[in-house]
């Protein structure tokens, strides 16, 4: 099968075509396992962490990707929650020991042992992806393949997050940069909180004219002042910066989550203008999202479904692969990027 692959840690600004396509051996079902033939895959700004060295491979070359939707092709012997047929699909999380005091508790996502897809395993930038049935899971029907993709990391991620910051209807709710995460938690928000205001800040303008479309009270750059304080933020920026602006803006007792597997280095110094009694005291509440669990992604798939939420999407060619990945790192965002696989039409 072709596969784009991770051979080394490299610098984008310096290599714009980090990822090499390659033909390896197509994986066959162990026991309880399944082979998904990938007909889409979403692209992640942890791909850019992966290769640019913050969140590094376990090892190389890997195949990146954990928004991975196709059709199940190959079935284990033992594993007995899918057909030949199935439309199934995996996020990051791709194994778990389940049996530590976190993944008892339904923390998996804290598991010591936990492994994530397309970083620790091969993933989805490739025709055929692997993964335990566990681990896996159907697709709405009302989802095209591209539609889903989406769902499986920016979108159950952007659930676990709102789960986190944990807001009230009628709350003034901080969206802190606006990508492929953002857009869906804005779509979760405006049915599960229909009377709270969104305030977007995102250093583009078609990103803050996307928010504002989709329903946003207001939308401005970084270091722009909303109209009023916030009761809660949820940041999903690589930097440090837009952390340092929205504390300002959050009332007493206000929660900040932080959506993203790392930070990079290149504006740390902000850091430095952290004002305590401006940006943290009152019982003001910063705390971090790692990971996922089956649940979160359970969830989100009915809510998901539900409402429905349909993603805002820019499809990509296989073949252009690092392509997507250069844009998400120009900022050349609008709602969530995809990789078509397949070759099934819709």
């Amino acid at each position: 099968m072709k596969a784009f692959v991770i051979e080394k840690v490299s610098d984008l600004n310096d290599n714009p075509q980090p990822l090499k396509l390659i033909e390896v051996e197509n994986p066959v079902a162990g026991i309880d396992e399944i082979v998904i033939e990938v007909w889409a895959c979403g692209v992640c700004h942890t791909e850019i962490d992966e290769i640019e060295g913050r969140a590094t491979p376990s090892f190389y070359p890997i195949i990146p990707g954990h928004q991975i939707v196709g059709e199940v092709v190959d079935v284990g012997k033992g594993a007995t929650k899918f057909n030949i047929g199935d439309r199934a699909g995996a996020g990051w999380i791709y194994s778990a020991c389940g049996n530590c005091e976190f993944c008892k508790k339904g923390l998996e996502n804290l598991c010591p042992d936990f492994k994530a897809t397309g970083k620790d395993s091969n993933g989805g930038y490739a025709e055929y992806f692997k993964i335990n049935t566990e681990f896996a899971f159907k697709i709405p029907e009302n989802f095209t393949f591209e539609e889903a993709a989406p769902l499986f990391c920016a979108g159950a991620i952007g659930y676990r997050s709102l789960k986190l910051v944990n807001p009230e209807n009628k709350h003034n709710i901080g969206l802190v940069g606006f990508g492929a995460s953002g857009h869906l938690v804005l779509k979760m928000i405006r049915f599960l909180y229909p009377d709270s205001k969104v305030f977007v800040f995102s250093r583009t303008e078609r990103e803050r004219q996307l928010a504002l479309n989709l329903g946003a009270y207001w939308a401005d750059d970084i270091d722009s002042r909303p109209p009023f304080k916030l009761h809660v933020a949820i940041d999903t920026t690589p930097v440090w910066k837009p952390i340092i602006e929205v504390l300002k803006h959050l009332l007493p007792a206000g929660r900040l989550v932080i959506n993203a597997i790392r930070k990079q280095d290149s504006d740390k110094e902000e850091l430095l203008k952290l004002d305590y009694s401006r940006d943290l005291w009152l019982e003001k509440e910063i705390k971090s999202v790692a990971n996922i669990t089956r649940n979160d992604i359970e969830e989100f798939l009915k809510i998901a479904s539900q409402i429905p939420i349909k993603p805002e999407i820019e499809i990509y060619p296989f073949k252009e692969a690092n392509k997507a990945l250069i844009d998400i790192k120009n900022r050349k965002i609008k709602g969530a990027k995809v990789l078509k696989i397949g070759r099934k039409d819709e």
